[in-house]
């Protein structure tokens, strides 16, 4: 973990853009997820009440921050979207991504779904197509770790909006729980 922050200190120092940091950190991400064992313990703990994030690091410039959210089956975010740029890795287990569109009133339709599982990376850049939900639709522990461009340490999460569940969509949307 140590050399990926050293790593990503660099990506964001070369580029100011959000995309162009978004994709540069999803390829270190992707050859940290092949490294295997890369948690402490406890940044791999779940809750029982919703999803849990871990603040693994914060940059001491607020440049990024490094967290991992762990989800047991059925566990979900509420639809949402970002206040920075943001690269998602799974490490364990497997998460259902459904993509939003908003319509003309705000109202978010599902443009898409996929499914990613361990070692499969993704990036979003606020505020195009960044509005979604994701869960764990797996059988077991989901573990994922998440790059995002700001201070997770200040702000507590990533979610700029949260938005009401489309038609259709019943399921329980929780909050995580924090260990900050």
């Amino acid at each position: 973990m140590r050399e990926f922050i050293l790593d990503v200190e660099l990506l964001v120092e070369a580029d100011p853009r959000p995309g162009v940091r978004a994709a540069d950190v999803a390829e270190a991400l992707r050859d940290l997820l092949h490294d295997g064992d890369v948690l402490r313990p406890e940044h791999r703990e779940p809750a029982q009440d919703g999803y849990r994030q871990h603040v693994v690091h914060v940059d001491p410039l607020s440049r990024f921050s490094i967290v991992s959210l762990v989800w047991l089956p059925g566990q979900q975010t509420p639809v949402h979207d970002h206040v920075c740029w943001c690269v998602v890795g799974v490490l364990q287990g497997r998460e259902e991504e459904i993509c939003y569109e908003l319509d003309e009133a705000g109202v978010p339709r599902q443009r898409s779904t996929s499914h990613n599982t361990a070692g499969e990376v993704c990036w979003l850049v606020p505020p195009n197509r960044d509005v979604h939900r994701v869960r764990n639709n797996g059988d077991g522990l989901a573990v994922s770790i998440h790059v995002y461009g700001a201070d997770i340490g200040k702000l507590g999460t990533s979610i700029n909006r949260v938005y009401a569940d489309p038609v259709g969509e019943h399921a329980h949307s929780g909050f995580p729980t924090s260990d900050g």
